[in-house]
């Protein structure tokens, strides 16, 4: 495990239950609520994907399993990748409250066994934000390529590298010329701002860098990726800048 992953490790594994719980509720209040309309809770992301009953579908960095369980109660045969025990523990008490199952690996993605999982998975499903935590996108795309089985597809949601460029001023948007920086950085953990001001003081940063739009189509076709699809999707109240992206991509 790099340092980088030492870093993002220790600061997902720091009260991050505690979070989701705050956020959805006990496991088995989100699970009910989930396995009423599994689909649904794909919500956007629910388009791309076809049947997948009897599909092997890799989740990397699938947090705490509120994507995951939704795909096994549609009978896909789903494996979780993430390196936060936190989110284990929420993730599979979420399985256990809506009565199914999930397999979920605790490691650095960089770590995974490629002669064990290589050639493995039907679908590779990543969302919520998470190319910023890998500072070589190259080598992170190559493992993403070699847990697919030929033919199977890739779908990668994360927030559009312009985002970082807009920061809200009440009602309107300042611009931040930083698009192109290739800086790593400290950063917070995406929910440190959910507790209190005094609470936050103890809360580890995340290492992060952050990839321009080329970056990251490069990245895919490069690895071997045959790109199919390329959505972009405005803010999550409906602000209109780019708010989020999602690549569909096939081996």
């Amino acid at each position: 495990m790099n340092e980088q992953s030492i870093q993002n490790k220790r600061a997902w594994e720091y009260r991050a239950y505690e979070f989701w719980v705050k956020q959805y509720g006990m496991p088995k209040e989100l699970a009910a609520k989930i396995a009423t309309n599994p689909r649904g809770h794909l919500k956007k992301h629910s388009g791309y994907f076809g049947e997948v009953a009897g599909k092997k579908i890799a989740n990397l960095c699938g947090s705490n399993g509120r994507k995951a369980v939704p795909l096994a109660l549609l009978g896909a045969e789903v494996t979780v990748f993430d390196i936060s025990q936190e989110n284990k523990r929420y993730a599979l008490e979420l399985a256990e409250g809506a009565q199914t199952k999930i397999t979920y690996i605790v490691t650095d993605i960089h770590d995974i066994d490629l002669n064990r999982y290589g050639g493995r998975f039907d679908v590779l499903y990543l969302e919520g934000g998470i190319l910023h935590y890998f500072h070589n996108l190259n080598r992170f795309m190559y493992i993403l390529y070699s847990l697919l089985k030929e033919g199977g597809e890739m779908i990668l949601s994360d927030f559009h590298p312009l985002r970082k460029c807009f920061s809200k001023n009440g009602e309107r948007f300042d611009i931040q010329p930083t698009y192109f920086d290739e800086g790593i950085r400290d950063g917070e953990v995406s929910f440190k701002r959910f507790f209190e001001k005094a609470e936050q003081e103890d809360f580890p940063d995340v290492s992060v860098r952050y990839f321009t739009l080329s970056e990251i189509i490069n990245s895919v076709v490069q690895s071997g990726f045959i790109l199919t699809r390329f959505d972009e999707h405005p803010g999550w109240k409906g602000e209109n800048i780019p708010w989020e992206f999602t690549i569909l991509a096939q081996k």
